[in-house]
């Protein structure tokens, strides 16, 4: 072995690291992506979750009841319906994780030692966000009205509690999580797939000399992206029809909802994810850097929008990065019609931000082939 022929080549291989600086960026950049999102954003107890309050009873022990919930730092009221059909159709479109009605009477009923019984409903569909919480249920109620039972009232306290509360786990009764991923994985391989497929597509057309062909045709840029993007559409549409089968058959995941309201859904989400993938293929000079890039959009993709972690339990700074993913909102979309069987007005509001996505990267990926092919 010579060390100086050695030598050379290490100088040549830093040289070539140096000016690929994509790859350096990458290599440097992930890592510390990793360490910022494993460090500060996943939580897998999540605290101050949004609950809706049904008060019929303006008791003061009622409102003792409320605030135990409260200051056990698990549950937070966000909103106060009239009626519990309001606020199921809160826990149904996921504006609250829960649903807490007190039924007119409560106190009388209590004090006559009837046992009353109050609702906690949850939405269990993702089990890990909202199994603390009910899990301390037990210790709050036993203590909530501690303060309230004395003197001729201390009797009631000798009990466990003086009411019941009685959980439902809609949506998911028995908190299977097969009833949470394998939905989610609609969105996951979607997102995986089309941005890599697309970004790889335009990429190995520039290595093997094929683009200045392309640009030889009378196409215009737009015509180039939707030509280069429709065919995956179609891809995509076979990748979900596996998945659902696969669901419905091996894993036994309800679909409550209208599949054609998910079809209409999933050309926003599908095409969303190819403008990105187009919008790569117009940075990267290989097919590897547009490997690189894919990654580089998939692991916060994965890790920010609810998949695999808590969406709730995550600090507000990576909540707002997770709701400009378009993952985080096809995949409430998902499970909202699979697992809860929304309708159109529902999802109405995961649907807008997927369309505003797609627009603004859909213009990106146009100028930059202007910009980087004419």
């Amino acid at each position: 072995m010579n060390g100086a022929r050695l030598l050379a080549i290490l100088i040549k291989e830093f040289l070539q690291i140096k000016r690929d600086k994509l790859t350096f960026a990458m290599m440097v950049g992930v890592p510390i992506m990793q360490l910022i999102l494993f460090g500060f954003a996943i939580n897998t107890d999540p605290k101050a979750l949004p609950m809706a309050v049904v008060q019929a009873d303006q008791s003061e022990f009622s409102r003792s009841l409320i605030s135990s919930l409260e200051n056990s730092s698990y549950f937070r009221i966000t909103h106060r319906p009239h009626s519990e059909a309001e606020g199921d159709q809160l826990l149904a479109g996921g504006d609250v994780q829960f649903l807490l009605v007190i039924p007119s009477g409560f106190a009388r009923q209590m004090l006559r030692g009837e046992h009353p019984a109050i609702l906690l409903a949850a939405d269990a569909t993702d089990p890990a966000a909202a199994g603390n919480a009910l899990a301390a249920l037990s210790g709050i109620s036993r203590q909530a009205l501690a303060q309230d039972l004395k003197g001729n009232l201390l009797a009631l306290q000798q009990q466990d509690a003086p009411y019941e509360i009685r959980v439902q786990r809609r949506y998911n009764p028995e908190g299977l999580t097969r009833y949470n991923i394998v939905p989610g994985l609609i969105g996951v391989i979607l997102t995986m797939t089309m941005v890599m497929m697309t970004s790889l597509a335009m990429t190995r057309e520039r290595e093997r000399g094929t683009m200045e062909n392309l640009l030889a045709t009378p196409a215009r840029p737009v015509e180039v992206m939707i030509g280069k993007i429709a065919p995956y559409i179609v891809i995509g549409y076979v990748q979900v029809s596996v998945i659902l089968v696969a669901a419905r058959l091996l894993f036994d995941v309800p679909i409550v909802g209208s599949l054609a309201l998910l079809s209409v859904s999933l050309v926003l989400f599908m095409a969303a994810n190819l403008a990105v993938g187009f919008t790569f293929s117009t940075i990267a000079k290989s097919q590897l850097q547009a490997m690189q890039l894919t990654f580089f959009f998939f692991l916060p993709s994965i890790l920010l929008s609810g998949f695999m972690f808590p969406f709730r339990g995550m600090p507000g700074w990576a909540q707002a990065i997770g709701e400009v993913l378009p993952l985080t909102h096809f995949l409430r979309v998902v499970r909202g019609i699979m697992l809860k069987g929304n309708q159109r007005a529902d999802i109405a509001p995961q649907l807008w931000p997927l369309a505003l996505f797609m627009l603004v990267a859909g213009i990106i990926a146009l100028l930059r082939y202007r910009q980087t092919l004419d």
